[in-house]
């Protein structure tokens, strides 16, 4: 193999231009040419695709975001899609493709996969909800920018003895909310993977005021419902002044951190020696701190699953 292409798919997320560098100087670093692929598969339809050399990764890996910008492409869903992408990559020489991102992504490099074209992936989203690894690059860095709202959210409702909703991201993964919840000290965290009563989360801000406590925190993860409506809710059944913020899109900007580029450096490199190795249709990971990599079909065919125990935790010190 002597030519690679890589693209950045889905919602960004921060340390995503740490993996970038990391593909493009491994591959250099070993005769390898590398292309860069802008806005995600759209512009792998496209062929916006460009060489790419040193200098052009240099000054990235403290960035938020990605260089190679990112855009959704139902296009590339369809059949005509993945062979306008695959003639595309022809074209320019590409022998294999080094795909970063959330689980959307994983089904279009499973896509070029099954049609003969290797593909590796990279585990690139906030969500933390991707099979076959602990860790997903950007969950650390919107982990941290939950938790330092939290923080500062803590200091008002204090201020105010307000109760607070915050709304974290986390469409169908609650780890946002569980691991940004259990750090922050929240009295309740709401997650998709686990049924909640709110008769029970009442009763635990009543007996919070009963003995004298002046503010709470309640962490709800955007899958299982509206944070205002619950919100509404909240103040309807207690009579307790409650406040929403929703934190929205700002989880996912912000320089990563060091974590997150430690991780993204360490699985962008392992992706390009699988295709140095010959070794297409895998996706990489990190289990108890050693790289991993497996089958991107069977991984796709998993469900993630959240650490129940952690949850658990959180109810037994929130009481």
């Amino acid at each position: 193999m002597k030519r690679i292409g890589v693209l950045t798919s889905g919602g960004d997320s921060p340390g995503m231009n740490a993996a970038v560098r990391a593909v493009v100087r491994k591959a250099i670093y070993h005769n390898l040419e590398v292309y860069g692929i802008y806005h995600g598969y759209q512009g792998l339809i496209n062929g916006d695709i460009r060489k790419l050399e040193l200098g052009s990764v240099g000054d990235i890996i403290q960035r938020g975001g990605t260089i190679l910008f990112s855009a959704r492409c139902p296009e590339f869903k369809t059949e005509e899609g993945q062979l306008k992408g695959i003639e595309q990559l022809k074209k320019h020489g590409i022998e294999g493709l080094v795909v970063i991102g959330g689980d959307g992504s994983y089904m279009g490099a499973k896509a070029l996969t099954e049609r003969g074209f290797p593909c590796v992936g990279v585990p690139g989203t906030i969500d933390n909800d991707i099979p076959g690894t602990e860790f997903t690059i950007g969950f650390d860095t919107a982990l941290n920018t939950v938790i330092d709202a939290i923080d500062k959210i803590r200091d008002t409702a204090t201020s105010h003895e307000r109760t607070y909703v915050i709304e974290v991201m986390g469409r169908d993964a609650g780890d946002i909310a569980l691991w940004a919840g259990l750090a922050g000290g929240a009295e309740s965290i709401i997650i998709p993977e686990e049924n909640y009563n709110m008769e029970d989360i009442v009763a635990k801000l009543k007996r919070g005021h009963e003995r004298g406590k002046k503010h709470s925190i309640i962490v709800v993860a955007e899958g299982v419902g509206s944070g205002v409506e619950i919100g509404k809710k909240i103040e309807e059944m207690t009579n307790f002044d409650t406040r929403v913020t929703v934190l929205g899109h700002v989880q996912r900007g912000g320089s990563p951190t060091a974590v997150d580029r430690v991780l993204a450096s360490r699985l962008g490199a392992r992706a390009v020696e699988l295709l140095i190795e010959g070794k297409g249709g895998r996706a990489v990971g990190i289990e108890k701190n050693q790289l991993v990599d497996y089958d991107i079909i069977e991984a796709l065919s998993k469900k993630h699953v959240i650490d129940m125990n952690m949850y658990k935790l959180s109810q037994e010190l929130s009481i």
